[in-house]
């Protein structure tokens, strides 16, 4: 994942993809009703590219936690968080309650957690992360349907030098909001 580049991303995303401040904030700000509904919370397997970025071992486990967020009953974000097992208490002991509460929230509300720079990357049928979206929003909506590629950013939280993966796919209703 990269800085999105200039060209071939919708200009109304641009901002959704660089803003370093919360997600959930943004979205809040922009409808009625803000929720999130948890898809699923298991432990499980990074992708290649994201057991490099955590600094995994091969076969290493993670907490998987995917979520919908919603912006008044319309899904806007498909969210996927990875927490290294061995993170699970300490540092991240808030990450195994969160339930249907906003992730976002408590990440930007601890002064002891920073933040990596954004990335980036345009996702597509290749890629099992946009086959996780597309079925979360199936469950949500057996008519609801997503592009051939969608968008997605990501960081890294640290907290006492342990590391949370956040990515965010961003799904075609995030266009029906005000600007």
């Amino acid at each position: 994942m990269t800085t999105p580049p200039r060209a071939g991303v919708p200009p109304f995303l641009r901002p959704w993809l660089t803003d370093p401040a919360s997600l959930t904030s943004r979205i809040r700000a922009r409808c009625n009703r803000f929720s999130v509904r948890v898809v699923e919370q298991r432990l499980g397997t990074a992708q290649l590219d994201e057991a490099a970025l955590l600094g995994l071992h091969p076969g290493e486990r993670v907490w998987v936690r995917e979520v919908l967020l919603f912006a008044d009953d319309r899904p806007v974000v498909f969210g996927r968080s990875l927490l290294p097992r061995r993170n699970l208490r300490g540092a991240w002991n808030l990450f195994h309650g969160m339930g249907a509460r906003p992730l976002g929230a408590a990440l930007f509300a601890d002064p002891a957690i920073s933040r990596s720079p954004l990335t980036c990357k345009r996702f597509g049928a290749r890629d099992a992360r946009y086959h996780r979206a597309r079925s979360a929003l199936a469950q949500h909506d057996t008519t609801a349907s997503i592009p051939r590629e969608v968008w997605a950013r990501r960081s890294l939280f640290s907290r006492h030098g342990r590391a949370l993966l956040v990515s965010e796919f961003f799904l075609p209703e995030i266009f029906e909001l005000p600007r």
